[in-house]
């Protein structure tokens, strides 16, 4: 996330109407994190394993070796979750943006091309899966790209949205440097895209979400149950449907193969869904339809006169 200043303000009292499709009251954004196999490891030269996020919450990571158990959970996010999710999504035709590390990726073609069949939109999330705060500026941006290529290589087509998470000072101004990104989601700090300047021109923000996120699972004092989840969910919709009516707005949902696609979390997704669907007035879109529709209903504003 780049930028000296904060700003505190937003939109304010009065934020754009957004216009969804079809007069929806939400626009719901389900992403779910590719990241297994782009974790922290000695096997790729780190100085520990994994810390973060997997189901030993707390554990101390390995320093010097490998954890095993660490290693195992995060193995099963590729081997066995996102195949659960994936045909969770597949039986309601419910679009997706992922969040693809390109080290994952790269380690499980197969479900490269999963995403790509099924239509969903892949977007960037780093080559690794890591803290990118004191990396190089010139290996971030060497990351950036090895990731664009690795996403369109397997993918078969270009990601035009990024999310690395755990950004760099320079991560922002680098995205809009590369040139071929719509949009990124380096943010949380609005219900509306909004934007921003980087790069010397304006730059779209589409916010993403870190409370309506599966990851408070593996957190203290987080989700417990599939109800846990589910009810906040319900709960998130259903204040934004009704501030719908005079303030569209946007819902982001974010979702791990290694933690969603558990047996016993999976009916938060199949639940939620069918919530939406009965409910109606939701406009459930990737964040690359989110942010076409932007740019063409609220286009960035005319630079200032010199």
């Amino acid at each position: 996330m780049s930028g000296d200043q904060r700003d505190l303000v937003g939109y304010g009292g009065e934020p754009p109407y957004a216009a969804w499709p079809g007069g929806a009251r939400v626009a719901v954004s389900l992403v779910l994190n590719y990241e297994e196999g782009g974790e922290q490891s000695v096997l790729e030269g780190d100085r520990a394993s994994e810390g973060f996020l997997h189901e030993l919450v707390g554990t101390p990571p390995v320093v010097g070796g490998r954890d095993l158990n660490a290693e195992s959970m995060f193995a099963y996010g590729a081997r066995a979750g996102f195949w659960r999710v994936h045909r969770t999504l597949t039986a309601h035709g419910a679009p997706l943006t992922v969040y693809a590390v390109g080290r994952a990726l790269e380690r499980n073609p197969a479900a490269a091309r999963a995403m790509g069949a099924a239509g969903w939109e892949v977007a960037g999330h780093g080559w690794r899966w890591i803290d990118y705060r004191h990396v190089p500026e010139e290996v971030e941006r060497a990351d950036i790209a090895r990731t664009v290529a690795t996403i369109e290589r397997l993918v078969g087509r270009r990601p035009v949205g990024w999310y690395t998470g755990r950004t760099s000072p320079a991560t922002r101004r680098l995205v809009a440097e590369e040139g071929g990104f719509l949009y990124d989601c380096d943010d949380y700090s609005d219900d509306l895209p909004f934007y921003v300047q980087a790069g010397g021109r304006p730059h779209l923000v589409v916010p993403y979400s870190l409370d309506a996120n599966d990851f408070k699972f593996l957190i203290v004092h987080g989700f417990t149950t599939a109800n846990d989840m589910l009810a906040y969910l319900i709960d998130t919709f259903e204040v934004l449907h009704a501030e719908g009516v005079e303030r569209p707005r946007m819902m982001s949902v974010g979702m791990h193969c290694r933690i969603i696609g558990r047996p016993g979390r999976i009916r938060v997704l199949e639940g939620f869904l069918k919530h939406l669907a009965q409910r109606g007035g939701a406009w459930i879109a990737t964040r690359e339809q989110i942010a076409h529709h932007w740019l063409t209903t609220h286009p960035p504003p005319p630079p200032p006169p010199r």
